[in-house]
């Protein structure tokens, strides 16, 4: 089933740049080893206000988007709702009909409860899938979403808010596709995330400052699969911490800046025996058998606390799979804001690695945000990204309204 095998194959790394190196027998944390996933599409920022931040967002100030960085943070709201719609072209120097559309919305239930519900609709545009001798059988439209169904923020002290949310995941690659009688499916999980915020105002030197610390377990669900095969793959269960300060410097100026750090929850590739003949070695079970590094056939919850054990090149590898996001913030009179950041990932995890600017205007009942990003290396996919995000202020509106 080759085409199922190729679409799988770009599905799973749709989101990210491979710089190939030489790999080193001797120590096995300088080879390029990466981490697939399923539904990579989850680990893509849907909105422009964090993605010209670099994509760190996890301890930044509320906003309509944040059921998708932490929605704890939902809870130190200081309207009652909130609604945001976010469009990203996507890849768009390798083709020019994948794009990433978001919309949420945040609402406040009690006193110190917020709900939150937001939908992700990932296009993978128009693929045409061959049989293994080159000849067309069906033209697809791939696509993929999530719904978060259900995001809580609740403010448990003055200072402090937790928070979960409760996901919806559906991929869809192949349209039912078959090839020699071997059907396909879409690939369906349930997901949930976990997350908290603190925040607390100082006074750093003569300034008012925010202070801000948050993380966020995302994407804990369970392993999909496209076929009616026993094998499954994980999706990218992800942790999220951050933190953050904001000065007030008068009445009119503020400015951010903000540290975010990712790093998947899923097994690490293994390096898997060979024979004299450089035939890999398998075991009675005719499983591969693990040179370096854990199996990866485990559970969710084993996967999840072996990813900070299990890389074959030991605890320096572990820290190459840790992304950093770096971003700034700039407020004028609460109307206009200039944003810049910068994304980085180990050459051998990916080697995404970028500078991101953006801007924000507030006028009225709404805000306008874009990003933009651009590569350290040429030629790369992600070169050139535009995010583009409205948010609405509904208590705007009713003070328009009151007037």
């Amino acid at each position: 089933m080759n085409f199922l095998k190729n679409l799988i194959i770009f599905t799973l790394t749709i989101g990210f740049s491979f710089k190939s190196i030489g790999q080193s027998e001797s120590n096995y944390s300088n080879f390029l080893n990466t981490i697939t996933t399923a539904v990579p599409f989850l680990l893509i920022g849907p909105d422009s206000r964090a993605g010209g931040m670099g994509d760190a967002g996890v301890a930044t100030s509320p906003d309509a988007s944040s059921s998708y960085w932490n929605v704890s943070k939902t809870a130190f709201m200081e309207q009652d709702k909130a609604l945001s719609v976010s469009y990203t072209p996507w890849l768009r120097s390798l083709v020019p009909d994948i794009n990433l559309a978001y919309i949420a919305y945040s609402w406040q239930f009690k006193e110190r409860i917020y709900f939150s519900h937001a939908l992700r609709y990932f296009s993978l545009g128009n693929i045409a899938f061959t049989d293994d001798t080159g000849n067309p059988i069906q033209d697809v439209n791939p696509n993929e979403l999530a719904i978060d169904i259900l995001g809580v923020g609740y403010r448990a002290s003055e200072n402090f808010s937790l928070g979960f949310n409760f996901r919806y995941v559906y991929s869809n690659l192949t349209a039912g596709a078959s090839l020699n009688g071997i059907e396909s499916k879409p690939g369906q999980a349930v997901a949930a995330d976990l997350n908290g915020m603190y925040l607390k105002e100082i006074k750093l030197g003569e300034y008012d400052t925010d202070i801000s610390f948050g993380f966020n377990m995302q994407n804990i669900g369970n392993k999909v699969s496209y076929s009616q095969s026993s094998i499954k793959d994980f999706i990218p269960m992800n942790l999220k911490i951050g933190g953050g300060i904001n000065m007030k410097m008068d009445e009119y100026n503020e400015i951010g800046f903000y540290l975010d750090i990712n790093k998947l929850l899923v097994p690490t590739p293994p390096i898997y025996k060979k024979d004299n003949n450089q035939n890999f070695m398998t075991d009675a079970n005719g499983e591969y058998v693990v040179d370096k590094g854990k199996n990866p056939n485990v559970s969710v919850a084993t996967a999840i606390f072996q990813s900070f054990y299990d890389a074959p090149g030991g605890a320096k590898e572990e820290f190459n799979e840790i992304n950093w996001a770096f971003g700034m913030e700039y407020w004028y009179d609460k109307q206009f804001a200039i944003r810049a950041g910068y994304f980085y990932e180990n050459p051998n995890k990916g080697n995404r690695q970028h500078f991101t600017f953006g801007a924000g205007l507030k006028y009225n009942v709404f805000n306008l945000d874009f990003s933009y990003l651009i590569p350290m290396q040429q030629a790369n996919p992600l070169g050139n990204t535009l995010r583009f995000t409205m948010s609405f202020d509904f208590d705007a509106f009713n003070e328009i309204d009151g007037e």
